[in-house]
């Protein structure tokens, strides 16, 4: 399709629509498109054994799923939603036959076809190529497989994706997922595009009143919340979560050194957005640890980002990731996070980053979530301290007048007033709690403060969805970067 000749749409190929990081970032990306210039279409999985049919068409299937997550966005935006029968291997013939029968039924309708689900993308983007679709894409989202039979399979189906000629381009959100999906000759030839999972920046950035609303709505308003955000499935590594949190609060219970002593009489919530099927399990844990009722399991949220607003520290012990947008978020909203070192290091943008291996005592976790908690506590306790004594040296200064302390024209120069008086350090920032990049200042112990320094770091890393969506309307529409 030649540039300006008309709207350009694009099939995405997932195994639904519900609240994952691929679905979260396709769908951000999306709204964030000029969708009178592009427009995306989804190609979706659902059980054949639902409409009794050994193989039904797109259309049957469509008539008994059920609604998802994503649904309603989807056709708001102007997208449609198709459905082919889920790949389970063994009706391989089924399934081959259902997707030549699903693009038959739509001859040239799409410019481009991104399949996300690249444990079967070596099986659709040929037949879509046959088809007559010009651009065949398969995009690498995850850096690991399942354990057991399911992990091999995995393996053995993204094998003919390690060679050239599968897909007319390979993307990956990550170097990691790349190697994991494509190979590390494929990576190493530059025949892989690393496109990050790009998030909308501003909208996790911090907000003192959405905290307030939110932690009043949890009933958290005097509480240290540790947050995690993540579908209960094995991957995320929530029974490493519930032990770290385990051991955070018998470390407060029993603080007969006062270690901690900050943080003593302060209640300690861990609040957990997101659903799965390991979830049940993991609330049975949380009561064998006698943590439950100090864990919120808050399910999914359609205002996500707000409730990052609600939370004191950001826990993430993924066993492995592509690159989960979920941290990127928590450092957008200004969360120091504590990050598995198996997460692909693309993640660890700002200060804001600690990364820690799960092979280490969960009591190891807990120390450094605390002696954090303890740096940023000290920190905002010195930045009043310093407010406090300025306040109190321009009080005698100005002879105890208590309303305007001086007048704006009689503004005298502090570098002067202050010298040899020991005042000229308060503002000197401590270098453990403070950090200078591009004359911006970066302080551990105030989000508001550190929120544009943040926003503009991750943004010049290429996490920005607004600049990512200008530049996938340009491939779109060339068929090239």
């Amino acid at each position: 399709m030649e540039e300006g000749y008309g709207q350009i749409r694009v099939l995405h190929v997932l195994g639904g629509l519900g609240v994952g990081g691929a679905e979260c970032r396709i769908i951000d990306l999306y709204r964030n498109m000029d969708r009178d210039k592009i427009q995306f279409d989804f190609l979706v999985h659902y059980s054949p054994e639902k409409t009794g049919k050994k193989s039904p068409t797109s259309d049957e299937l469509m008539a008994v799923r059920e609604p998802d997550y994503f649904d309603s966005s989807v056709k708001k935006l102007g997208g449609r939603i198709f459905c082919l029968p889920k790949f389970v291997g063994t009706n391989l013939v089924e399934y081959k036959k259902a997707i030549k029968e699903f693009f038959k039924q739509h001859p040239g309708e799409w410019k481009v076809i991104q399949g996300h689900m690249t444990s079967t993308a070596s099986i659709y983007l040929p037949i879509a190529k046959k088809a007559g679709v010009p651009i065949c894409i398969a995009h690498a989202r995850s850096a690991g497989v399942d354990q057991g039979v399911k992990g091999l399979a995995t393996r053995f189906l993204r094998k003919p994706l390690h060679r050239e000629g599968i897909a007319d381009y390979s993307f990956a959100c990550s170097r990691e997922a790349g190697i994991s999906v494509f190979g590390q000759n494929m990576v190493d030839a530059g025949n892989v595009r690393i496109i990050p999972n790009a998030i909308d920046l501003k909208h996790f950035a911090y907000n003192e009143q959405t905290r307030d609303r939110i932690r009043q709505e949890l009933g958290v308003s005097n509480a240290l919340v540790i947050g995690h955000v993540g579908s209960f499935r094995y991957a995320k590594n929530h029974e490493y979560l519930l032990d770290v949190f385990a051991k955070l609060v018998r470390l407060l219970d029993n603080d007969d050194n006062n270690q901690y002593s900050m943080l003593h009489g302060m209640r300690i919530r861990l609040l957990m957005l997101g659903t799965g099927p390991l979830m049940d399990e993991m609330k049975n844990k949380a009561e064998k640890l006698h943590v439950y009722d100090r864990c919120i399991f808050a399910g999914n949220k359609s205002n996500a980002s707000e409730y990052y607003q609600a939370m004191d520290y950001f826990c993430f012990p993924s066993r492995y990731e592509g690159l989960p947008g979920s941290v990127i978020e928590a450092q957008a909203a200004g969360l120091q996070c504590l990050v598995s070192d198996a997460v692909t290091p693309e993640v660890n943008v700002t200060e804001l980053v600690s990364m820690m291996s799960i092979t280490s005592d969960p009591i190891d976790w807990a120390r450094k979530i605390l002696d954090d908690l303890l740096l940023r506590e000290n920190s905002q306790s010195d930045l009043l301290m310093e407010e406090i004594k300025l306040n109190q040296t321009f009080t005698a200064i100005a002879g105890e007048r208590r309303e305007s302390v001086f007048e704006t024209d009689d503004t005298p120069d502090f570098d002067v007033l202050d010298k040899n008086t020991g005042f000229e350090q308060l503002n000197v920032p401590s270098e453990k709690k403070t950090y200078n990049r591009r004359n911006e200042e970066f302080s551990l112990g105030d989000r508001n403060k550190s929120s544009d320094y943040v926003l503009n770091k991750l943004r010049h890393e290429g996490f920005d969805v607004k600049n990512q969506a200008k530049m996938m309307t340009y491939f779109y529409e060339r068929g090239h970067f």
